[in-house]
């Protein structure tokens, strides 16, 4: 059950009003009062509940019995079928001799309004190598330092953090067993990306790991 959002009484609310009114003897506007509805509204639910019991205290769909003009099944299984054909909204409308804005309602019903629905999600592309030290992967990350805190810490909003470089954080991963090395440098350069490799080289020497292959975005 979805309450609308702007609701002033739920099925418990109701059956409160309706027990101090049938039980306790309280008046139609003395229940209204108390939960802060109108005496109509109370009306309604007690001719509710004296009619279907304790299920008309319930919510009922606003939605209409019957839908004349709706779209029928067959016309909205020819529109799927069509969609499945890759045609798009205005062609589907153009060979049924539909409105365009129909097509499109219909398709959004169904969960075709966009094509790309029609095709099965990509499977996740995972792999994973099995022997350690069969390759290693490599990434920076590149932070900025931090001098003091903001506004956002201190509530000051007259406070300004001036710029004070960055710092970059090497990371070397095997890919069989996860095991990492992490430094933070002060910059990317080739000759600190090649000293971080060898002491990473030497990092996974040290758990009896050989690095045969290293793979870098860099």
């Amino acid at each position: 059950m979805k309450l609308h959002a702007n609701a002033r009484t739920c099925p418990h609310t109701r059956a409160l009003v309706i027990r101090r009114i049938e039980r306790k003897g309280w008046t139609l506007s003395a229940a209204a009062e108390a939960a802060g509805i109108s005496v109509r509204t109370v009306s309604k639910w007690r001719r509710r509940y004296r009619e279907e019991g304790e299920q008309g205290l319930l919510d009922r769909s606003s939605a209409p019995h019957r839908i004349p003009l709706r779209t029928s099944e067959e016309r909205v299984e020819a529109i799927a079928a069509l969609r499945r054909e890759r045609l798009r909204g205005w062609e589907i409308a153009e060979r049924l001799g539909m409105p365009v804005s129909t097509v499109s309602t219909v398709l959004t019903r169904i969960g075709l309004g966009r094509l790309s629905r029609l095709e099965p999600p990509e499977p996740p592309n995972r792999y994973q190598r099995e022997r350690p030290g069969e390759l290693v992967h490599i990434d920076v990350k590149k932070l900025g330092r931090i001098g003091r805190p903001g506004h956002r810490v201190n509530g000051d909003r007259r406070t300004r953090s001036r710029g004070i470089g960055w710092e970059y954080v090497h990371v070397c991963v095997d890919d069989a067993t996860r095991l990492a090395y992490v430094e933070v440098l002060a910059d990317e350069k080739a000759v600190t990306a090649a000293g971080f490799l060898r002491r990473a080289v030497a990092h996974f020497g040290d758990y009896g790991i050989r690095v045969e292959r290293v793979m870098t975005d860099g």
